[in-house]
């Protein structure tokens, strides 16, 4: 598409630009790495944008095991997406559920 990503360091523009979807009438906002990205979108740009959206805030790109996957649900991920992980070692699902099955009940 022609389009940058925004760097993982500018916490600032990634809040910005989520606002934006919001206040553009956007149902979800979604933050992608990139699929099988080497490094997870990060705790502290999930929680500062969960911290000023009214939307479900879909992460993915990275996750790719248990922890990396608690994190982004801890740091306010309303949904992951794990599809590389999943696709490279179908087994993985099972691990990758039970280290976040606690959400469910919240």
């Amino acid at each position: 598409s022609g389009t940058r990503p925004i760097p993982m360091e500018r916490v600032d523009i990634a809040v910005a630009h989520a606002l934006a979807g919001q206040y553009l009438g956007m149902k979800l906002i979604y933050l992608e790495a990139g699929s099988g990205a080497k490094y997870p979108v990060s705790s502290s740009i999930i929680k500062a944008i969960k911290n000023v959206i009214d939307l479900p805030l879909v992460v993915g790109g990275g996750i790719n095991n248990p922890k990396s996957a608690k994190e982004a649900v801890e740091a306010g991920a309303s949904i992951i997406v794990t599809g590389t992980a999943i696709e490279n070692n179908p087994n993985s699902i099972q691990a990758i559920t039970k280290e976040i099955h606690w959400r469910i009940n919240d």
